[in-house]
C-alpha cells in the first residue's frame, strides 16, 4: 500500500507536517511519502496566467503523486479559519488540469491541528464540504487541538492516549477499505 502525506502548509516547522508524518507511519506494510507544499509552489493562480501559460509542471507533479497513492493523508494548516493560501493556490492550479478531479477518488484521511482548542475544526469543516466536489473520497477526518501539550516534538508522536487511540482506530478503517479495495 502506498501513503501519500500531504502537509497543507508551507511552513519549515509546520505542525501538520509533523502530525501527517506520525500518522503515515501507523499502516501496517506501507510505503509513505511525506510531502509539504514548498516543492509545489507556484503563482498565484490567474485565468490570464493560464490562457498565457497553461497549467504549470508542478500541479501535473503534484496530481502524480495523488495518482501512484493507494491512501492520501491531508493534514491542513488553518489560516483564519481556512486553507493555508500555499495549499489553495496549489489545490486551484490541479483543478485547472483538464479531465481529472483534483483528488482522484482515493481514499482520504482528512487531519487538522492546531496551538487552539479547535484543533483546525474550521478548515476541517471546510475541506469536508468542498473535497467531494472535487474527486475527495474523504473516508474520516482527524483533529488534534492544543498541539504543543498533545505531541510530542521530540518523539514525535501524539502524546495524548486518548486522541492517539482515535487516530489509530481512524486509519484501521482506511486500510481496511483500502485492503478490501485491492482485492
Amino acid at each position: 500500500m502506498k501513503i501519500l502525506a500531504i502537509a497543507g502548509s508551507n511552513s519549515e516547522v509546520s505542525m501538520n507536517k509533523q502530525l501527517v508524518a506520525y500518522a503515515s507511519t501507523l499502516f501496517e506494510n506501507a510505503e509513505a511519502e511525506v510531502i509539504d507544499l514548498n516543492p509545489f509552489e507556484m503563482p498565484i493562480y490567474k485565468h490570464e496566467r493560464e490562457l498565457e501559460g497553461g497549467v504549470p509542471q508542478e500541479a501535473h507533479d503534484f496530481a502524480a503523486k495523488i495518482d501512484s497513492a493507494d491512501v492520501l493523508l491531508v493534514s491542513l494548516g488553518e489560516h483564519n479559519g481556512t486553507y493555508s493560501t500555499a495549499f489553495k493556490n496549489v489545490f486551484d492550479w490541479v483543478s485547472r488540469i483538464k479531465d481529472r478531479t483534483v483528488w482522484n477518488e482515493v481514499p482520504m484521511l482528512l487531519m487538522s491541528t492546531s496551538p487552539g482548542g479547535r484543533g483546525g475544526a474550521g478548515v476541517l469543516e471546510a475541506a469536508s464540504k468542498r473535497f467531494p466536489f472535487h474527486g475527495g473520497n474523504v473516508v474520516e477526518t482527524f483533529s488534534l487541538p492544543f498541539f504543543n501539550d498533545n505531541f510530542d516534538k521530540a518523539e514525535q508522536k501524539i502524546s495524548n492516549e486518548e486522541k492517539n487511540s482515535e487516530l489509530k482506530e481512524k486509519i484501521k478503517k482506511i486500510a481496511a477499505i483500502e485492503t478490501i479495495l485491492e482485492k
